[in-house]
């Protein structure tokens, strides 16, 4: 791949501009619906030739909620319409394109087998000149399984080299086995490349798209398991056990068959190795790692050579490019989009288009198309059109110290338009709890610094990102010094005059919910009130109801099997302690954390007379996806803040 030298700094141009959108006015208070829909712009793909630019849409029109799968035609400029999908009774994930003519679909929504709530997916193809739609898995095939997949999106391998079929996998026999399949997307007919294995629950193909690895799990026990070429046999790489620090996951192959990129740790944090899995003693060498941070994170191909370039792997989210022409292509980039983190995660077939999202701590996303032949830059869409980043508060990485010494970072929101401090706060833990907030956009704490509200979210010990033995520090510690960390990065706040010690609201949203309201148990003179959004409210109801699905031993091991003691760490059971305004919300199809938690809390809080709000969404999911169950939330967040605050 040669480069030219008129690359060295690429323009900045605008087209398409009834994408780009309009931003809310400088004056007054941005509108809770700026923040309080889902992104306008998501998902947006490039076809392979290069020629046509895939997205999702939000649509929110005539009282209907959902998405538009849209094509944009670069050679004529207009756009086509391929259908919508209704929030009320599917979610699109993402799109893929299978080939020049098609895309593939997935969707996700809430079902019940055998009185268990469950989360299913289905994928789609789309003819994009037809604008047809077909299932990729037909009906027909169901009819001499033993079962129907919960999952039907697990994609292996687009293969690449044959633009009709795919390679996917599911559980048609047993649910603790997995069937590899190569299905014509074009006329649905299947062929089996691996029989039902069991206890794999995921699989990868090398560069020449061969099935080469095979993921085991049983209870909390992990295999990696590898074939070689020629060899009929499985045999076992890499063992360990769930939250183990020797752990080693695949992210990808080399053009070599031989040389397998992993994640593992490395001096405490996660860092990227290169293995020759030919060689019996699979030696690790390191190719890209962090002192202070782990590496996670996918490998960039070349669509050329076939080989890796690069990886995903920046703290910021950023590419991190080994091959020197993209480095170049990289810097070009930055130079013309100064104030962002630009991530090249899209290509055409010949490398000469390729797809940017510029984002900051301000900047939700902006979607950027490379042209290199051009030699152009065009701006295509903000991923929340009304949100102008001028008008967003900035975010700094902070660190405090926990009552043993530990330093915590967090992150501090302060509204823009505010001098003086203190000022009224939110403390803001994130959910997970193996999760972690960073310097990046994010719509909550955006909305509250929009109100003029100062924004803490900390990442307590058991978050991930800070090394094996911080995250290893949470398990089977809800309650105690992961909930000590929250209560300490608030204490901070007044200390070091940022907070108004006497307007102080902690809010969250699954486990953050749970740590909301703890807090509101173990601290009501701290703060002013709580709210949590699908929230933790019974942590042994949480490990008993996971007793049906596959991974009962693994959330075992994360939160504890000691019912007793889990109860003891409820909010559920210090209800009557809560002394301050509660808001709660929950989705009745939430299946991630049951809707019972926010049921139950909210009758014992009334029961003990307590201040309490509870808002329930009909088929609403743990995420807010549906726009108008979103709104109502952050409206009825909006008056229950400013009472509570101003």
């Amino acid at each position: 791949m040669n480069q030219r030298s008129s690359e060295s700094h690429l323009l900045v141009v605008l087209v398409f501009s009834y994408l780009v959108g309009s931003s809310a006015g400088a004056e007054g208070l941005i509108p809770v619906e700026a923040f309080a829909t889902p992104p306008d712009i998501t998902d947006v793909r490039l076809s392979p030739d290069g020629t046509k630019l895939a997205f999702l849409q939000r649509l929110s029109e005539g009282g209907l909620y959902g998405t538009l799968i849209r094509v944009l035609d670069f050679e004529t400029n207009q756009i086509k319409d391929l259908g919508y999908a209704n929030v009320d009774h599917f979610v699109v994930r993402r799109i893929r394109w299978a080939n020049n003519d098609q895309l593939l679909m997935s969707a996700i929504y809430p079902e019940i087998r055998g009185g268990t709530p469950t989360t299913e997916t289905r994928l789609l193809a789309i003819d994009i000149h037809a604008g047809e739609f077909r299932r990729v898995i037909p009906a027909s095939y169901f009819k001499k399984q033993a079962r129907v997949p919960q999952f039907q999106d697990e994609i292996v391998d687009l293969l690449v080299s044959d633009e009709d079929h795919i390679l996917l996998s599911g559980s048609f026999g047993a649910v603790d086995q997995s069937r590899v399949l190569k299905i014509n997307i074009r006329n649905g007919r299947i062929t089996t490349v691996h029989r039902d294995k069991d206890h794999v629950y995921d699989w990868m193909t090398d560069r020449q798209e061969r099935l080469r690895l095979a993921f085991w799990r049983d209870g909390t026990e992990i295999r990696i398991m590898h074939k070689s070429i020629d060899a009929k046999k499985w045999v076992t790489l890499w063992e360990f056990e769930s939250f183990a620090e020797e752990q080693v996951w695949p992210v990808g192959f080399g053009k070599n068959p031989d040389t397998l990129y992993v994640n593992a740790y490395h001096k405490g944090r996660r860092a990227i190795f290169k293995v020759d899995i030919s060689d019996p003693d699979l030696g690790k060498e390191l190719v890209f790692s962090d002192l202070n941070y782990d590496v996670s994170g996918s490998l960039v191909y070349s669509k050329i050579t076939g080989d890796v370039i690069g990886g995903r792997f920046s703290v910021d989210g950023g590419v991190t490019f080994w091959d020197e022409d993209y480095k170049s292509i990289q810097k070009s980039i930055n130079q013309s989009l100064p104030d962002t983190t630009n991530t090249v995660y899209d290509l055409s077939d010949n490398e000469r288009r390729f797809v940017v999202l510029a984002t900051s701590d301000t900047n939700s996303g902006t979607y950027y198309v490379v042209d290199r032949d051009k030699n152009r830059v065009t701006r295509i869409a903000r991923r929340y059109m009304a949100l102008d980043p001028e008008l967003m508060a900035e975010k700094a990485a902070i660190r405090y110290r926990a009552r043993d010494g530990l330093e915590i970072e967090g992150f501090l929101t302060i509204p823009k338009a505010e001098t003086e401090l203190p000022l009224p706060a939110i403390v803001f833990p994130h959910g997970g709890p193996i999760s972690f907030n960073d310097s990046g956009f994010d719509y909550w704490s955006q909305y509250f610094a929009s109100r003029g509200y100062v924004v803490l979210q900390m990442n307590f010990r058991g978050s991930s990102g800070y090394g094996y033995d911080f995250m290893a520090s949470g398990l089977q510690s809800w309650g105690l010094e992961m909930q000590n960390d929250v209560e300490d990065g608030t204490r901070w706040l007044i200390e070091e005059g940022i907070a108004d010690p006497g307007r102080i609201c902690v809010v969250g949203a699954s486990y953050g919910g749970y740590a909301a309201l703890m807090e509101a148990a173990r601290n009501p003179d701290l703060y002013r009130c709580a709210v949590s959004f699908a929230g933790v409210t019974d942590v042994a109801y949480l490990v008993k109801s996971s007793r049906r699905y596959t991974n009962y031993e693994v959330v075992q091991e994360q939160i504890g099997s000691d019912f007793k003691e889990l109860s003891q760490r409820s909010p559920l059971n210090f209800a009557d302690q809560i002394d301050i305004p509660v808001l709660l919300g929950h989705g009745t199809d939430d299946r991630s954390v049951n809707i019972q938690h926010s049921r139950k809390m909210n009758r014992v809080l009334e029961n003990s007379g307590k201040d309490v709000t509870y808002l329930e969404f009909d088929g609403g999911d743990h995420y807010l996806s549906n726009e108008a169950h979103r709104l109502q939330f952050f409206k009825a967040m909006d008056s229950f803040l400013y009472s509570n605050l101003k």
